[in-house]
């Protein structure tokens, strides 16, 4: 009971909160250690790790392999690259094959339209000139539009003139048969004369 209802100095407490606080900062500080070294590791695994070496070791060893091959074929390979290459298959694995497929449309797209796209690069140093071109061309045809137009009105007006001569023909023509028929004699006459028509009656 004494040792419970003993009150312990405030100094004392301090001091317990202070040593709580340091062990705490203490423990942070190897935390933030230990994920520096962390980091580090991660960033070097490809280079100390045993599996990443392991990986590149054996991506050297099948390389070597590979200039080796080559290098005993050299005489093989120089002759069959001085050779043209035609009628020949590139073995492909059959997982490539429908990339393949799609690969070969895009390129025989490409070279159906390779003209187009050549002639479309030549004509891009001559573009301002081109559409200075076009704009007279569209005022030309601006012009054209509107003479074609007033043509057709002429010949629209030419035809009307035209109907009227015409349904004025068989007039004209009962005119000459009564006249003809009476014996009245028509005068020539000048388009620019005023001379009054006379009819003379032959009986």
């Amino acid at each position: 009971m004494l040792n419970i209802s003993k009150k312990s100095a405030s100094c004392f407490v301090n001091f317990s909160r202070l040593q709580q606080i340091t062990n705490i900062q203490a423990e942070i500080y190897q935390k933030n250690l230990e994920i520096e070294l962390l980091r580090l590791e991660k960033d070097t695994a490809d280079v100390v790790h045993p599996f990443f070496l392991a990986q590149k070791c054996h991506t050297l060893q099948s390389m070597s392999n590979h200039l080796e091959a080559v290098l005993k074929e050299k005489r093989s390979l120089r002759q069959r690259l001085m050779k043209p290459i035609c009628q020949e298959n590139l073995p492909i694995e059959a997982i490539y094959h429908r990339y393949m497929v799609h690969l070969l449309e895009l390129a025989v797209n490409f070279i159906e339209k390779l003209e187009t796209h050549l002639e479309t690069i030549r004509n891009i140093p001559h573009l301002d000139a081109n559409l200075k071109n076009m704009s007279k061309a569209l005022a030309k045809m601006d012009i054209l539009v509107t003479e074609t137009e007033e043509l057709a009105e002429n010949i629209l007006k030419w035809w009307e003139q035209q109907r009227e001569v015409s349904s004025c023909i068989p007039k004209i023509l009962t005119e000459e048969n009564y006249l003809h028929k009476h014996d009245i004699i028509m005068p020539p006459l000048s388009f620019n004369s005023k001379v009054p028509v006379q009819t003379i009656n032959a009986k």
